[in-house]
């Protein structure tokens, strides 16, 4: 299993293509981190998918139930958009307009590393969403991580 680590700024050139940087592709093994798939992420940024965790993703979204509304709202919103992109023989990824254009990414971009997967966000984007929310960065890791937080109440 994947576990990337990191973020790096990085430039979108005029055709839409963004440069992966070479300490991001040393944690991919040989074979692997070619190919991708880009979807509609939250927080108005991308999810970039390496294809063994998207088979993984796909897997989960495809088990939902397809008589349930918020399901299907959800299986749509995810997919759709979702394309599968192939790094280029110069490193770099084409990130298609509709994309490009969901999260706001004209020239200047995060990609930020999250375990088995990547966000790429527009920057100014990316700095209001940590501004927005570091005050209650304590209070998330409460919430999210202690062990109180995770038991269930009876």
């Amino acid at each position: 299993m994947l576990d990337l680590t990191g973020e790096y700024d990085i430039s979108v050139d005029t055709k839409g293509r963004i440069l992966l940087p070479t300490a991001l592709r040393k944690q991919f093994l040989e074979g692997t981190g070619d190919r991708f798939v880009l979807n509609r992420g939250f927080d108005n940024c991308l999810n970039v998918f390496p294809m063994e965790t998207w088979a993984i993703e796909k897997a989960k979204i495809n088990e939902l139930d397809p008589y349930d509304e918020d399901a299907r709202k959800f299986k749509r919103l995810f997919l759709n958009g979702a394309t599968i992109v192939e790094v280029d023989s110069a490193d770099r990824l084409l990130i298609p307009k509709q994309l490009q254009e969901h999260a706001n990414i004209k020239k200047d971009a995060k990609i930020v590393l999250s375990g088995d997967r990547m966000e790429l966000w527009d920057e100014s984007t990316y700095y209001a969403f940590i501004n927005d929310n570091i005050a209650d960065f304590s209070n998330l890791a409460k919430k999210t991580m202690s062990k109180k937080g995770q038991q269930t109440q009876p």
